[in-house]
């Protein structure tokens, strides 16, 4: 792209600059004492020039929106033709509560809907479980069966909504519960749009909501790939999580390696279960953070882009183009939030945003202002929302496509992403995949490294975190914070004994019966909970039956 006496003669016209002026000033005016890194130590140089990108290619490194390598944006138009989908993940106390806070936001002018569940919903046990105590309705919506789930969507068409469930081990559940929850309503499964995170590689890795080992929960999340593409082709079967990877402490780098080692293993489990790559890979998504570091956000999500395309077409022979888009759900940095100064999270929040958006995301969450402290508000979520809304009419950043694009620094960052993740892969691929990797213990330790040597560094004040290790102000008491009642689990626990004492239990039992038994063939078990679901057998009896076929996980230690 650059001609080569042009390149030779910048650089003489470059190191005349750094012996003139640059030398003079920084005579009189030294730089600042601290080393110029972005926000995951990938080091930052004084000035980015045509020298950097000296093998920059534009039709092999950028291209064009909505074609391969697909750097620039999966869609040819991006935001010119409609804004991302603005969602605000929402679920708390009881299903009541929480279809409430959805009519709410959806009112506010939300796109669509995000839902959290609770811990005890999270890993497959019951609210009337002994293990579910002091948990029910806490981080998220308790749901123990169809019934809850009947009032959470109450009034909200599901052929008109798109709907987000981070659920993961026991997201076969959560997922036949909403096709269910769509029959009574009329509306045929493929008519339905969303997303089930159902990433469980992640849980092992990050975040800890597993409950089988791996080979079942493969087995698991295949059996929804092939139900999906021929029953729910609108729907997105997995959302391969990089947000709990960087949320557990991974760099930048780290959060894309890490997420496309996991998205290469369930595509291979996919084809080894006998399934072309072109009739799932086209409803893979990916779910990224979006942190403080500006500029490396944005190249770090070209960067992913840009991976998984090349991955995809050459490693796998997709030859579907949309096998190769990495669509993505971005979320804002829970862990960058501060309890301190909350009002300062705002900024954070709207910074995170404009990274989310000139790194072209498809789905977007703002984090609340509160949430270092407790569950939002309904005001602080309102304002959460209003950032995208801010950005998306007000900001001007959505009016061209990548409007970041040809910059110096972002593309030789773009770059420098791309190459250090492809390390990572190549590292991974040699230890026999993903889920060897973290059998062996080597992401978790990775992850943990990293982790710690931020911490080192905020406790240090190396690293400045406004208003926690700097600028500290006299703080009175933040008032006004949502508190879950412990009430609510007693009330959850009644109605759902009421729920199990009014079903027809010889149905139930019938249902989990035959579910036990095609667990222990090869057959593809979703029309087996579907039925279950459909007579109103728990999340709590399904999974329970399928803990006596696989068995439970055990964690690998990592010293």
């Amino acid at each position: 792209m650059f001609d080569k006496e042009k390149l030779q003669q910048l650089a003489r016209a470059k190191e005349a600059w750094e012996n003139g002026p640059i030398a003079k000033t920084l005579a009189k005016n030294p730089e600042r004492k601290e080393q110029f890194v972005t926000g995951s130590g990938v080091p930052v140089e004084r000035l980015y020039t045509p020298l950097d990108l000296a093998d920059f290619d534009y039709e092999k490194d950028l291209g064009f929106p909505g074609k391969y390598p697909f750097t620039r944006g999966v869609q040819p138009t991006m935001y010119r033709g409609r804004f991302w989908t603005m969602r605000q993940y929402a679920g708390f106390a009881t299903a009541e509560e929480s279809n409430a806070r959805y009519r709410y936001l959806l009112d506010q002018g939300q796109t669509g809907l995000s839902v959290a569940f609770d811990l005890p919903t999270q890993i497959g046990y019951d609210s009337d479980d002994p293990i579910a105590q002091g948990e029910i309705g806490k981080v998220g919506v308790a749901i123990d069966s169809l019934a809850d789930m009947e009032i959470l969507f109450k009034g909200i068409p599901l052929d008109k909504v798109s709907t987000s469930m981070t659920i993961n081990a026991p997201a076969s559940v959560l997922l036949a519960m909403y096709i269910a929850v769509a029959e009574k309503q009329g509306i045929s499964s493929d008519k339905l749009n969303g997303t089930i995170q159902n990433d469980i590689l992640k849980e092992y890795a990050a975040r800890g909501t597993y409950i089988f080992p791996p080979g079942p929960s493969m087995r698991l999340i295949t059996n929804i790939f092939e139900f999906c593409s021929q029953h729910v082709p609108n729907w997105n079967t997995i959302s391969i999580s990089g947000y709990h990877i960087r949320e557990a402490g991974a760099t930048a780098v780290q959060e894309v390696a890490f997420t496309l080692a996991d998205g290469i293993a369930y595509v291979d489990a996919a084809i080894k279960a006998g399934m072309d790559v072109d009739t799932f890979a086209g409803r893979l998504s990916f779910f990224f953070n979006a942190h403080n570091d500006l500029l490396e956000e944005v190249a770090k999500f070209r960067a992913a882009r840009k991976l998984w395309a090349r991955i995809m077409k050459e490693r796998f022979g997709a030859k579907d183009p949309r096998s190769w888009m990495l669509r993505f759900h971005t979320q804002t940095g829970g862990s960058t939030l501060t309890a301190q100064q909350p009002d300062n999270n705002i900024v954070r929040v709207a910074i995170q945003t404009l990274a989310a958006v000139l790194g072209g995301t498809q789905s977007l969450h703002t984090n609340s202002k509160d949430e270092a402290l407790a569950l939002p508000t309904e005001d602080s979520v309102r304002i959460a929302l209003r950032t995208q809304q801010i950005v998306a009419y007000e900001s001007g950043v959505c009016e061209t496509i990548d409007p970041l694009a040809g910059s110096y620094y972002v593309e030789a960052l773009t770059k420098k992403i791309e190459d250090e993740a492809m390390k990572y892969i190549e590292k991974i691929d040699a230890m026999g995949g993903a889920a060897k990797a973290i059998e062996q213990g080597y992401i978790q330790k990775e992850i943990a490294d990293s982790s710690y040597a931020y911490q080192k560094e905020v406790e240090s004040g190396k690293r400045i975190v406004v208003g926690m290790n700097k600028f500290q102000i006299k703080e009175k008491p933040v008032e006004g914070l949502l508190r879950v009642d412990p009430a609510v689990g007693e009330a959850q626990v009644k109605k759902l004994q009421a729920m199990k004492a009014s079903r027809d239990n010889v149905a139930v039992k019938t249902k989990l019966d035959a579910l036990r038994e095609a667990a222990k063939t090869d057959a593809n078990l979703m029309p087996y909970i579907l039925d279950a679901v459909r007579v109103y057998s728990t999340e709590g009896e399904i999974c329970n039956v399928l803990r006596e076929v696989f068995g439970e996980y055990r964690p690998v230690e990592i010293l």
